[in-house]
């Protein structure tokens, strides 16, 4: 065998391997926007001021929640680098810190959603508009906790290569959400209408179920009961506690950046009007449902990463980082062309064109996607590169490069030209552009160049026994 054929063959296997724990990760994340699609478009049914107020809410809450969400990540490289390591009790204690984690933050995130009202007004957002918002937070600040205290388990599944349970957990979650919905928002199956409130009910009580289901799994299942990981779920660990902080922190602020660049968009897009926000909200509804691929594949990237970090192994590390990127500009590419063939079969699914009141909402929803097809291929970028560089607990320099990118970057470009050059809502989306163009190039540079910046040296690893 020659060694072009044997490498051939090891790009295969890792091909084989990503996708083989990629899939179930891909799909889970699909069904998982699907879950919150559900709300838009019921919220869409109810008209467009309850759309944009819907949109007002989760522009705050999914970058706060996304930034704690971050913070509990880090267990994923912790878990898998254990695991490449073979320090079983270390993957306990990681899980168990997990848990100590999300329950901090849940307790510092919730006083900021339950007063989210007065944030709206001091930033000039209709008073109608920022009530209803409230009104949905006040309940769906319920999934908070829920939503974090999953993470750690997730990252064990995930990095034992069992991620098929997370996929049937979240496409039981949509049909339940779905139902939950229209019971509560609409006031069927003798259930009281309660409109955007019912929407953040139905939310909260399927992140507990989905929990509780977790939870049930990895204690019950003999592939992982074995770690035990409620006994002395009490006992403090604290330098490992201090780990997830110290991993999950920039990875949190780099979630937050990057979704907090969208929520300040959303609120940019509220000083033009009602009728922006919904069009906003379609637009990028579309963009996240095809940014969950590379997102999914993401997650797999960082346990494949972090499991060839941990045993040492530089040429794996480099197959799968470049593995991953590949699949993701694969599938962009096919995205980047359907919002530019047919963004108006896109947005139709969110807005109905025969009522009249939808017809501005759909024509800018139909330009906002065009702009959202440019950054495709740098969006997923991005995402894969910043996934690997966290199976490598490298996470620090990837948050500054995303705040460049980001706020200093791409917010200000989408402001001037919005505002100053006159191009409203499309000016904003460039600007959007802009900043997820700057950080996919800065991501990708540091993962060709992790050798010589010293990022494969042992003492990066944080497993410790």
């Amino acid at each position: 065998m020659t060694a072009i054929t044997a490498s051939k063959q090891l790009w295969r296997h890792e091909l084989a391997a990503t996708m083989a724990l990629a899939w179930p990760l891909i799909i889970a994340q699909v069904a998982g926007i699907l879950l919150f699609t559900t709300d838009v478009v019921m919220m869409g049914w109810l008209g467009p001021t309850q759309l944009a107020a819907g949109t007002l809410a989760t522009s705050l809450m999914h970058p706060i929640f996304l930034g704690g969400l971050g913070v509990v990540t880090a267990t994923a490289p912790m878990i898998a680098q254990a695991i490449g390591a073979r320090e079983g009790r270390s993957v306990r204690r990681t899980v168990r810190q997990g848990f100590w984690a999300a329950l901090l933050l849940a307790v510092l995130i919730a006083p900021l959603l339950f007063n989210a009202e007065r944030l709206f007004l001091s930033l000039g957002q209709n008073p109608e508009v920022s009530a209803l918002a409230q009104g949905y937070l006040h309940f769906a600040v319920g999934a908070v906790l829920p939503g974090l205290l999953i993470v750690p388990l997730r990252s064990l599944l995930q990095a034992r290569g069992n991620p098929t349970i997370i996929l049937y957990l979240t496409v039981a979650g949509i049909f339940v959400n779905a139902l939950g919905n229209y019971a509560l928002i609409f006031g069927n199956f003798g259930f009281p209408r309660l409109e955007l409130a019912g929407a953040g009910i139905s939310t909260s009580f399927v992140n507990w179920v989905m929990l509780f289901l977790a939870l049930g799994f990895v204690l019950f299942h003999k592939r992982y009961r074995r770690f035990y990981i409620l006994v002395r779920l009490w006992k403090p660990d604290w330098p490992r506690f201090r780990d997830i902080f110290r991993i999950g922190i920039p990875i949190g602020l780099t979630l937050m950046s990057e979704v907090g660049m969208f929520g300040v968009a959303v609120i940019m897009m509220g000083w033009l009007g009602t009728n922006q926000v919904a069009a906003h909200a379609v637009a990028l509804q579309c963009a996240a449902i095809a940014f969950m691929v590379p997102l999914g594949l993401s997650q797999a990237t960082t346990v494949r990463v972090g499991l060839f970090m941990g045993a040492l192994n530089a040429e794996g590390v480099r197959k799968a980082g470049w593995t991953s990127l590949a699949l993701t500009i694969a599938f962009m590419s096919a995205t980047c062309a359907l919002f530019l063939l047919a963004p108006d079969l896109l947005v139709r699914l969110f807005l109905d064109p025969l009522k009249p009141e939808n017809a501005i909402s759909l024509g800018l929803a139909g330009a906002y996607l065009g702009i959202a097809a440019l950054f495709q291929l740098v969006d997923g970028t991005q995402c894969i590169m910043g996934a690997a560089l966290r199976g490598m607990s490298d996470t620090r320099v990837p948050m500054v490069f995303a705040l460049i990118g980001y706020w200093v970057i791409g917010l200000p470009v989408g402001y001037i030209a919005g505002f100053v050059f006159g191009l409203e809502g499309v000016g904003i989306w460039l600007g959007l552009a802009t900043g997820l163009t700057v950080a996919a190039i800065a991501l990708t540079a540091r993962f060709a160049l992790r050798d010589r910046l010293g990022l494969m040296q042992r003492d990066s690893i944080v497993v410790t026994s």
